[in-house]
């Protein structure tokens, strides 16, 4: 049992005790931060330096393209084309078209005229003309309407290429009208070279009587004969149409050159639109075909120049001399007329034009013969009229001569006043000129 003398000392021991706890806690005790004031971020300022100046490198090569990111080939490029681009205005697509082709940009083209109008033909020949070197068309208008083969729905476009002979010089288009747009139905290309170029590369109504005004608009009176019924168009009215268009300086109209009138299975008509050289007259004149069974091919069975023969002879004719360079034989089939000068047999430089055109004609085959019959008006007695007559027809005769023409190909006789065309005189007797006119004149028959 502890003493009471014991008890101070116990006391002093716990107290000791505790202070020592206390100072060793204290001393590994961490520190409690004091409160901080939050801290603000300033803006950053960003000082603009001038750059210093870079010495000059060669540029970077252009990276490789890696395996299908462009085509290989130009065939290539027309896979996969697509639907097609429709457009509201064909001319829009036709000219983008032409632009892509100029470029050599086949994919873009192909996507413009789609799928199915590259047949795997079409494809190939397309591929192997632009392998041959870049497209050129003729500009400013590389494309233009050939017609139509249904009124507002269906019409044939063309693009032309620059400097290339003719049946070779233009890429045929087919287009399709749809819910208010234009696209592409289908394509056909040219030859290729040492292919035999064909009379027509389309053989449907609208593709012959293209053909055939093309032949007559170069002045090839073969290749026009091609295309038409001989039964029934003449060799005169050929080459009278030759020389209209030679003559009178007509070009096609851009905007639908050929409208349908109609089209059945046997038979089709076109109206033809015609422009004066200097684009301010329209013309026209009309076309008829007709073929057998539906196997065979369509040929120009009547051409009527009645509206083109009218604006042409209003067009050239000046002075005292009537001009109408074709007309209906009595004996049947059509006769090309040369008009003189009163009291003349010397040839104009319009009529000897037209008689190159003729010499041309002639000098294809030495076979063929002409008959050339000289004539008068009233005026005068009938012994100078025939010596006159027979002047008038001489004169040509030797012309076609000096142009190469074999003179056995030519039979010339003098018919006098005998044979006017038109009244020399008027019902109550006075004088008729404009009568008189139309029979000073030169009659050509090709006797082909």
């Amino acid at each position: 049992m502890m003493s009471r003398s014991q008890l101070p000392m116990i006391l002093g021991a716990l107290a000791l005790g505790a202070l020592v706890t206390f100072l060793y806690l204290n001393r590994h005790a961490k520190p409690t931060p004091e409160p901080t004031a939050p801290v603000v971020e300033e803006p950053v300022r960003v000082i603009e330096e001038q750059p210093s100046p870079m010495p000059e490198v060669d540029p970077i090569p252009e990276l490789a393209e890696t395996e299908g990111d462009a085509p290989s080939s130009p065939l290539e490029a027309l896979e996969n084309a697509g639907l097609g681009a429709r457009k509201r205005n064909p001319a829009e697509l036709m000219n983008e078209i032409s632009e892509a082709l100029e470029a050599g940009d086949l994919k873009r083209a192909g996507g413009l005229i789609g799928e199915s109008a590259l047949t795997p033909e079409t494809r190939a020949r397309l591929a192997a003309l632009a392998e041959a070197g870049p497209l050129r068309f003729q500009h400013p208008e590389p494309a233009r309407e050939v017609g139509e083969i249904a009124l507002n729905e269906h019409s044939r476009w063309a693009l032309h290429l620059d400097g290339a002979e003719p049946g070779r010089d233009r890429l045929f288009f087919d287009l399709l009208r749809k819910d208010g747009t234009w696209g592409v139905d289908s394509m056909a290309l040219p030859p290729a070279p040492g292919e035999v170029a064909p009379k027509a590369l389309h053989v449907d109504a609208l593709g012959i009587a293209d053909a055939f005004l093309q032949a007559t608009f170069h002045q090839q009176f073969e290749l026009a004969k091609a295309f038409v019924d001989t039964t029934r168009v003449s060799d005169a009215k050929i080459a009278g149409l030759c020389i209209l268009f030679e003559e009178g300086n007509y070009r096609m109209r851009p905007q639908k050159p050929l409208r349908a009138m109609f089209q059945r299975e046997q038979d089709a008509g076109f109206l033809a639109n015609v422009l004066a050289g200097d684009g301010s007259e329209l013309a026209q004149f009309s076309m008829t075909l007709r073929r057998g069974d539906a196997d065979e091919t369509w040929r120009v069975t009547e051409i009527n120049l009645d509206q083109l023969l009218a604006d042409y002879a209003r067009r050239v004719a000046g002075g005292d001399v009537h001009y109408t360079p074709l007309l209906k034989n009595p004996k049947g089939g059509d006769t090309l007329v040369l008009y003189f000068d009163f009291d003349a047999a010397g040839l104009t430089p319009r009529t000897e034009r037209q008689l190159e055109i003729v010499a041309d004609l002639l000098r294809l085959d030495t076979e063929k013969k002409l008959t050339i019959s000289g004539h008068t008006d009233a005026l005068g007695t009938e012994d100078y009229n025939e010596k006159l007559s027979s002047e008038r027809a001489l004169s040509v005769r030797d012309f076609l001569i000096r142009c190469g023409v074999e003179p056995k190909q030519i039979v010339t006789v003098g018919e006098g006043q005998t044979q006017p065309r038109r009244p020399n005189f008027t019902e109550s007797g006075e004088d008729n000129p404009d009568g008189r006119r139309a029979n000073r004149r030169s009659e050509i028959y090709l006797d082909f």
